[in-house]
């Protein structure tokens, strides 16, 4: 007999303070964490959305849109946007891995598969 696979529904909006604080509450998306991440990275140095998105050849409407974890940025996006706020890649893919083990209460030591991938790299 085979096996039926579990179906999650794709959530289309963030989620509210309420619903990511309650129990049973839903994982949080990349793309929100990501977005999450940015900002601070932009704030922390000072800058207006049209200085960072300038150095990293978008538009300041788009770099809003990823700080608030409405789009999807390519790769190649997300590598310019590391460059323009003095970070790599590497460096910010670790650092919002760490903030969604840490938003799921995972320790390091339970990373496995592409987690423990981001980290050894």
């Amino acid at each position: 007999m085979a096996e039926r696979a579990r179906v999650y529904p794709l959530r289309q909006d963030p989620p509210s303070e309420a619903q990511s604080q309650g129990p049973g509450s839903q994982e949080p998306l990349w793309r929100e964490v990501l977005g999450q991440r940015l900002r601070a990275l932009r704030l922390d140095q000072r800058e207006t959305l049209s200085e960072t998105a300038s150095r990293a050849g978008i538009s300041p409407q788009y770099l809003s849109e990823v700080e608030r974890g409405r789009k999807e940025p390519s790769s190649e996006m997300i590598a310019a946007l590391a460059g323009a706020l003095g970070t790599t890649l590497i460096g910010l893919t670790e650092q919002v891995a760490g903030e969604l083990r840490r938003q799921q209460g995972i320790g390091a030591s339970r990373a496995s598969g592409p987690v423990m991938l981001a980290l050894a790299a």
